[in-house]
């Protein structure tokens, strides 16, 4: 079994309920348990031009799924969910978004899969609820652990726990 780090994020609709609805339907499936959940963090759109905040989550979950049949699991979510294809090469407003961060401490590069995620490291509404679930995982690539790739980040921009202003 694989221990996974999933990040969920929706900032369209009923943000909060779309990731429970996620992480409900991840756990529904055969081959995946879901082991812990982080809190709610709210933040501001990364690399996009929407106004709509998002709330984004980390999901930690044991799989015997391998990461492309995990991938096609969380597209099809995705898609239950309402979440609609992209459309170019821009970021849009999404019901739901889920995103393989860590499998095991594999590295993998395919065309349509890249573990661990290759901009992980300077997001911070990924770092900070991965703090406080596995601060002390070592990216498998960069060879820093969680904690030391927050404290990297340049411009770590404002993230809020749901409702609570965290300084980061």
């Amino acid at each position: 079994m694989a221990i996974v780090y999933l990040s969920l994020g929706s900032n369209k609709g009923d943000r909060i309920g779309y990731i429970q609805q996620a992480t409900s339907l991840l756990g529904a499936c055969d081959n995946i348990s879901v082991i812990r959940t982080s809190a709610f963090y709210e933040t501001e759109p990364w690399d996009m031009s929407s106004k709509n905040w998002f709330v984004n989550a980390i999901v930690e979950i044991k799989t015997s799924l391998p990461p492309q049949e995990l991938l096609a699991e969380c597209k099809r979510i995705e898609m239950q969910l309402g979440r609609k294809e992209r459309s170019g090469n821009n970021y849009e407003d999404r019901t739901i978004d889920i995103d393989i961060l860590f499998y095991n401490k594999e590295i993998i590069n395919d065309e349509n899969l890249t573990i661990p995620h290759k901009y992980l490291h300077l997001r911070a509404f990924i770092l900070v609820p991965m703090l406080e679930l596995n601060p002390d995982f070592e990216h498998p690539v960069l060879h820093k652990t969680i904690s030391d790739l927050h404290s990297d980040l340049e411009n770590p921009e404002m993230v809020f726990l749901y409702g609570t202003r965290v300084e980061i």
